[in-house]
Formats: C-alpha cells, structure tokens, sequence
C-alpha cells in the first residue's frame, strides 16, 4: 500500500511538472515611451489587469489553471483517437474539435492536437 501511495506521489508531481513545461512564461516588457497627454490604447482581445490584481511574481500558476490545462491534455488526447480513427464519423469529429475549439479559444483541428 505504500508502494501504490509513493507512486501516485510521483506520477502526480510528474504530471504538474509536464503541465508547468507547457505553460507559456508571462515576462512584462517594459512599456514603450509615450508622449505625454496619450494614453496607450490596449492590444485588441487583451484583458487589462487592475495593478491590485497582478500576479506576475507568483511562483506557481492556480491550481485551476494547472486542473484546465491538465483536463485539456485530456480532451486532445481522445481527440487525437477520434482524428486517427478511420471509422468515426467525419462529423462527430468536426463538431467535437470545433466543441473543444471553444473551450481553449483557439481554433483547433487534428494537427493542433500535437500541441498538447
């Protein structure tokens, strides 16, 4: 029983480990200079943080990020069974990548699969 307890231990820190791998770094750049009196209009999709609510120096991601990205490993993983799989219905599979495309906000297809 100890074996089976240290080895989910293992198995568990390994799998955070390849789920922080993946994770793209955030470094802030340094703010170009603006003349004064113009404010810098954000990027088009970004969300501005408020100064209260950053997060840049955090070690660790949340533990919600690490559990979404972890289940979407999961997710391309049996997508990639569907896109490999000759006798599943090329429809099934569209609405399912186009399903999963919603969840990660990004258009994904059979060859984008191999990112996760």
């Amino acid at each position: 029983m100890r074996f089976v307890r240290a080895l989910s231990g293992v198995v568990l820190a390994f799998m955070l480990a390849m789920a922080e791998a993946q994770m793209p770094q955030v470094v802030p750049d340094a703010a170009p200079a603006q003349p004064a009196g113009v404010d810098a209009a954000p990027a088009p999709g970004a969300r501005t943080v408020p100064e209260w609510r950053r997060t840049d120096g955090y070690p660790f991601p949340a533990r919600a990020d690490v559990t979404r990205r972890l289940q979407f490993v999961a997710q391309a993983m049996q997508l990639r069974e569907y896109c490999a799989d000759a006798t599943v219905a090329n429809d099934f599979v569209r609405a399912q990548l186009q399903r999963f495309s919603s969840m990660t906000g990004r258009e994904e297809n059979c060859r984008t699969l191999l990112d996760y």
